[in-house]
């Protein structure tokens, strides 16, 4: 990779929402991890499990926002985002989202299911950074549960990456459901992916479950890019707003 000086820098987080609601669902606390999300100063988050709409919740819960709940989370901070619906049932939706303080120019959401199973999809923005003509991809993903399913579903990253322009920055940020570690492997041979907290600490963070991370589920990969500060959130505050730690790093491109 040829070396230049970095020419801008933006912060990246990641969080599987749970669809707003606390483990097992006992209470939505959609609005208390929007305040969360905030303190965290991230010019780009990329969310998974993200209601766009329910029907029957909208009665049921106080507080449930009129709008889709990537619009409220990014509210007066974030001023674009792009949504990727991927289950769809008969009372609502959900999927993934991004959201960003840059312009979001195009956006397109891959299916990545295998056939009979689970709806995956995978959110590919594209954005301009601030002050000049560079192009930034940003791909937020949630993978199957299944390894087989995992194993297509990185082939189809691997392949959208590599379809992407020579020597333009990329993100692939999200839950990756990984618990056996091969993702990173494959990702880095096929696609030149570095995982950030492997760069930093030798092994992706742990992040599931928030209370007591055990599992290193989430990541953020990069290409054409360099990072600094990766951290996991499991911080006091966030325990009860996810089952999945957030995690946050510093980009250079």
């Amino acid at each position: 990779m040829a070396h230049h000086t970095p020419r801008f820098s933006f912060k990246v987080l990641t969080i599987n929402t749970h669809k707003g609601f606390t483990t097992f669902n006992r209470r939505f606390i959609l609005p208390e991890l929007r305040d969360a999300i905030r303190t965290v100063s991230a010019d780009i988050v990329c969310l998974q499990e993200v209601m766009g709409a329910h029907e029957a919740h909208s009665v049921r819960f106080e507080h449930w926002p009129e709008t889709s709940h990537y619009e409220f989370l990014a509210d007066t901070v974030w001023e674009d985002f792009a949504y990727g619906r991927n289950a769809v049932y008969p009372e609502g939706h959900h999927g993934n989202a991004v959201l960003s303080r840059f312009p979001i120019i195009h956006y397109d959401n891959r299916d990545i299911s295998v056939e009979g199973h689970e709806k995956r999809g995978m959110l590919h923005c594209q954005m301009t950074v601030p002050d000049s003509n560079l192009r930034v991809h940003v791909i937020c993903v949630h993978l199957g549960l299944r390894e087989e399913h995992r194993q297509a579903q990185l082939a189809m990253l691997c392949k959208l990456v590599n379809e992407l322009p020579e020597g333009e920055p990329v993100v692939v940020a999200g839950d990756f459901n990984d618990w056996r570690q091969k993702a990173s492997h494959m990702l880095k041979k096929e696609a030149s992916l570095d995982e950030v907290f492997t760069r930093a600490w030798g092994r992706p963070a742990r992040t599931f479950p928030a209370g007591f991370p055990l599992l290193r589920l989430d990541r953020i990969y990069v290409k054409h890019a360099s990072v600094s500060a990766p951290a996991t959130l499991n911080l006091r505050q966030w325990r009860h707003l996810s089952d999945h730690a957030p995690l946050a790093v510093e980009i250079h491109v």
